[in-house]
């Protein structure tokens, strides 16, 4: 088959099959198979097997399992809550300070976990009930949870930047370096929108009150605070001071995180086989999607078609910043139908090459996927933040109502994407002063 053909398979077959509910790790792992078989014969399906080991045994990995786990671990814990409380306790005197306090807290379990869906669900139990109760837009409380919890795939050790190292050949170190300041800087146009909207618009909170906070308690710092930021100052000062790498970073949060657990007084054996499991299945998911997608690039590669792609882009005669916008268009697109794994392992390894062709840090693109994969969490018909957010909201919260709360956000999103268009330096300028 020409590589024409088979670029014309593989897209609409992946499509096809995802269409008729067969899983995408399924749809691309077979799809390369039986097209490495037609194409090359029988001894090219060993491409499958070398594929899979080669990412097996890749040392960075380790450190996804190691996060999740964390995050699971976390997730079983009050950790969350009493985090909530201490500052609460700060902001909540404030106009919209719960909203305040939600975007705060998204801040540090995303600095701490690294995953979506556990944020979510914690701030949707924590403080979404708080602020519907006391008369907060429904609107500004929803899209304030979705897109808080979503900041994980912007803040490390963000799991997407960890995955897209390994796709992209590229240092997860430098990666999480240039992640801090776009992530911060788009939490911070997060705050500025909430505490402008809360000010703006009586009706958006309440007034606050003398009793809207309960009164400072050091214990509260101790058990919420503190473990948080010993957490956090561990991790970031292992991977950018040096020590470790981000592999061994992860086993030391691991061990912190029980280590704190068990400070608290709430570990049990249940606590701990509850985080293995849904650490077991969260893993398998990563994994299996990752190892059909790999094969089916390799596959797609060995045909000619990094070269086609290559080729076909400089066909057509556009400049390399339209080119960087185009694949965000496709990453965006993608985004309304995939996980971010799927989209990731897809295009990246075809991407990467043109971009460091093109003159452009790949380091710097993984930024702007980033970004964009965190506009596809929150849109619709995909949009995972509103499924989780759905799953523990009130019955009269509706996904119609969910995602009609998110634009505002995705709209400080695309800013955000535009600026790091315009100013790489924006996410470039740590890693490049510090390594």
């Amino acid at each position: 088959m020409s590589v024409q053909l088979v670029s014309v398979v593989l897209l609409f077959g992946v499509f096809g099959l995802m269409a008729l509910g067969v899983p995408l790790t399924y749809a691309a792992g077979a799809l390369a198979v039986l097209v490495s078989y037609i194409q090359f014969g029988p001894a090219a399906v060993a491409i499958a097997h070398k594929t899979v080991y080669g990412l097996a045994t890749e040392y960075v990995l380790i450190s996804v399992p190691m996060f999740v786990l964390m995050a699971s671990l976390l997730e079983r814990s009050s950790l969350a809550r009493d985090l909530y409380d201490c500052l609460n306790s700060v902001f909540g005197r404030m106009r919209g300070g719960i909203a305040i306090v939600t975007l705060l807290i998204s801040v540090i379990l995303a600095a701490i976990s690294g995953i979506i869906g556990g944020e979510i669900v914690l701030l949707g139990l924590v403080a979404l009930p708080q602020m519907l109760r006391l008369k907060y837009d429904p609107k500004l409380a929803i899209g304030t949870v979705c897109a808080g919890g979503s900041l994980g795939t912007m803040i490390p050790p963000s799991i997407v930047l960890i995955v897209y190292g390994l796709a992209a050949d590229v240092s997860v170190q430098r990666l999480f370096m240039a992640s801090v300041v776009p992530g911060l800087m788009l939490a911070g146009f997060y705050l500025i929108y909430v505490v402008a909207r809360c000010h703006l618009d009586p009706k958006a909170a309440p007034d606050p009150s003398p009793d809207a906070a309960g009164r400072f308690d050091r214990d509260k710092l101790v058990r919420g605070v503190l473990p948080a930021a010993a957490l956090i100052v561990t991790v970031f000062g292992c991977i950018y001071g040096g020590v470790t790498s981000v592999t061994e970073a992860a086993g030391i949060a691991v061990a912190m995180t029980i280590l704190i657990i068990v400070l608290r007084g709430e570990f049990s054996v249940g606590l701990l086989h509850q985080a293995l499991v849904q650490t077991l299945r969260a893993c398998g998911i990563i994994l299996w999607v990752t190892f059909g997608a790999a094969v089916l690039i390799s596959v797609y590669n060995l045909s000619g078609g990094q070269s086609f792609v290559t080729e076909l882009i400089r066909g057509l005669d556009i400049s390399p910043i339209v080119t960087v916008l185009l694949m965000m268009a496709i990453f965006a697109f993608l985004g309304c139908f995939m996980d971010w794994i799927g989209v990731l392992l897809l295009c990246i390894p075809i991407f990467v090459p043109i971009i460091i062709t093109l003159g452009y840090d790949p380091v710097w693109f993984g930024i702007l996927f980033s970004v964009t994969m965190q506009m596809s969490f929150l849109t619709p018909p995909f949009g995972p933040a509103a499924f989780y957010l759905k799953s523990v909201a009130p019955p009269e919260i509706t996904l119609q109502m969910i995602f009609a709360s998110l634009w505002p956000f995705m709209l400080i999103q695309l800013a955000t994407l535009i600026l790091l268009l315009l100013f790489p330096g924006i996410a470039l300028w740590l890693p490049g002063m510090i390594l």
